[in-house]
């Protein structure tokens, strides 16, 4: 699915610094919104509310935690698919549809689609390949990682 950029007037002050806050992890405590809400002195359910607003216009696509499935004994693999224009939209809610699939862009390139697959088993990249492959009728094209970079992305909101 693709998103249209917001208009610059969606976001207010707030959103912008829950979503500055949220790019420094979440507590582990047993009331963590309560807590980031104290940071930004907006009650709790206030800040459940706004999470829940910025995921329904797009402004954040996924909320959750990260975890490093190689650390876990599993795999990452970044994959890269062409997709005709006509299909882009049809092809991107299958292959969001594959479990493995963690996260994906398009891009203005032949190949318009990446995603990552993260699977519990090394073995299990080949076969997700396969599945969206075999769902989509399009080759997936599969770049294993080779070394490991971390360039600390963040994105002041």
């Amino acid at each position: 699915m693709r998103r249209a950029p917001l208009a610059p007037d969606t976001l207010d002050a707030t959103d912008r610094a829950l979503l500055n806050r949220l790019q420094d992890g979440v507590p582990v405590t047993t009331h963590p919104f309560a807590a980031i809400a104290d940071d930004l002195g907006i009650p709790e359910a206030g800040l459940i509310d706004r999470l829940a607003r910025l995921r329904e216009i797009g402004a954040i696509t996924r909320f959750g935690p990260f975890y490093d499935a190689e650390a876990m004994g599993g795999a990452f693999c970044l994959c890269a698919m062409e997709v005709p224009r006509d299909r882009f939209d049809a092809v991107v809610t299958l292959v969001n549809a594959a479990p493995e699939v963690a996260h994906n862009y398009e891009r203005t390139h032949r190949l318009n689609l990446w995603f990552v697959l993260a699977c519990e088993k090394p073995e299990g990249i080949e076969a997700a390949a396969r599945r969206i492959e075999g769902a989509t009728k399009l080759q997936v094209r599969c770049f294993p990682k080779e070394r490991e970079y971390f360039i600390g992305f963040r994105i002041r909101a």
